[in-house]
């Protein structure tokens, strides 16, 4: 059995990227940038009104003067002529500025009759001019590899002029659950004794929000035969498999034993967290294996301590920065724990931490209610009110 710390440190070494693909804008949000992005063009490509007005020289303007309208300036259909003294252009926001121009007056301080526009009131010092490449410019680097391609991020990228992005492959995931006792979700009730496989469905939502791409969600009854039948499929289709239960010592539990027969790599067999201690790390051929804990808060929640950095690796990023700990006040006192790190769920209420009541691992109400996870490393003392913890966030996707 290692420590959570060791556990980490080995999946850092072995989540190695997958490798890199160019996808589409369409497809690209949320993927880890392989290669940087560059600008094709200035922005913005030309110097644009940045209101609705009036394009002039300043020079003109003096109350109550008054311009000839000679034409107008719009997005995508600029005003190509030239403006000589005592001409105005007529242009809508994001449209070229005329030549000769150097101002916008903007409307609400113009009355217009017919082909002659007055200045009601003199402008102030703005220019309401965005000059070209104002924003950036043509070869400026605008995202850096290695960064996550958020809605703002893709933004940038289209407005660089770019359509494909170079990005690193997302790992193909399987996620299995084992055990007699699972049945569908919405079929429990009418199977007296039985539960619904909620882990496996969490599990691969997780995996989802993590960035994999999730390729099959499978159920395993508790025949061995039949489960290392199923195992060679699962290999071929997959970068990483979790498996979901089966993980202790009963003679029953066959996660580890699936795959024996494709020369299986234990990485590790056992970390010293609780919950989760009976979560495992290992290696067949090209893909790699977690066992997770069939309960459903131990699941979830070294899933987001091991399985979430691990999927970081894979996709090209820093697995370390999927565990970004901070310090937070206790709202309420915390026991002592044993020779075990221990991760006990919580909310954030006024800046404060507050611990949930029930810290059982198969409650899957608490785990609903759970914003954070509270770090207790082993044989910590019992804690204050007010006393500073390490939290992680559960959704603190990087």
């Amino acid at each position: 059995m290692i420590s959570f710390d060791d556990a980490v440190a080995l999946i850092a070494s072995a989540a190695k990227p997958l490798g890199i693909e160019t996808v589409s804008l369409d497809h690209a949000a949320s993927r880890l940038l392989a290669e940087p992005v560059l600008a094709q063009i200035d922005s913005p490509i030309s110097d644009v009104s940045a209101m609705d007005g009036y394009a002039v020289q300043t020079a003109d303007l003096e109350p109550s003067a008054s311009l000839t309208v000679i034409g107008a300036s719009y997005p995508g259909a600029g005003f190509t002529g030239d403006v000589a003294k005592g001409q105005a252009v007529r242009i809508f926001t994001g449209a070229p500025v005329p030549a000769g121009t150097d101002r916008i007056m903007i409307q609400e301080n113009v009355t217009r009759d017919g082909d002659t526009a007055f200045v009601a009131e003199m402008p102030g010092p703005s220019r309401h001019i965005r000059k070209r490449a104002s924003d950036f410019a043509c070869g400026d680097t605008l995202l850096g590899a290695g960064a996550r391609l958020t809605p703002a991020a893709l933004i940038a990228a289209a407005g660089a002029d770019q359509s494909t992005l170079t990005v690193w492959r997302r790992p193909r995931i399987s996620v299995v659950s084992t055990g007699d006792e699972l049945v569908a979700p919405g079929t429990a009730r009418q199977h007296p004794g039985m539960i619904p496989d909620s882990v496996s469905l969490g599990i691969a939502a997780f995996a989802r929000e993590w960035g994999a791409e999730v390729v099959a969600r499978r159920h395993l009854a508790d025949d061995l035969t039949a489960m290392q039948a199923a195992a060679g499929a699962l290999l071929a289709s997959s970068d990483l498999i979790i498996v979901t239960g089966g993980a202790s010592v009963g003679e029953r539990d066959f996660s580890r034993r699936i795959f024996e027969r494709h020369d299986l790599e234990i990485l590790f067999s056992k970390v010293a967290i609780k919950p989760g201690k009976p979560v495992w790390l290992g290696r067949a051929g090209e893909a790699m294996i977690l066992g997770l804990p069939g309960n459903p808060t131990s699941a979830l929640v070294t899933a987001r301590l091991l399985l979430a950095p691990l999927i970081l690796g894979l996709s090209g990023g820093d697995p370390f920065l999927a565990l970004q700990w901070q310090g937070l006040p206790l709202a309420a006192p915390l026991t002592a724990c044993g020779d075990r790190e221990t991760i006990v769920r919580g909310t954030i209420n006024d800046h404060a931490v507050q611990l949930l009541r029930n810290q059982d691992s198969g409650s899957q109400l608490t785990l609903a209610n759970a914003q954070l996870l509270v770090r207790q490393p082993a044989f910590s003392p019992a804690r204050s009110i007010g006393d500073i913890v390490d939290v992680l966030r559960l959704d603190g996707i990087s």
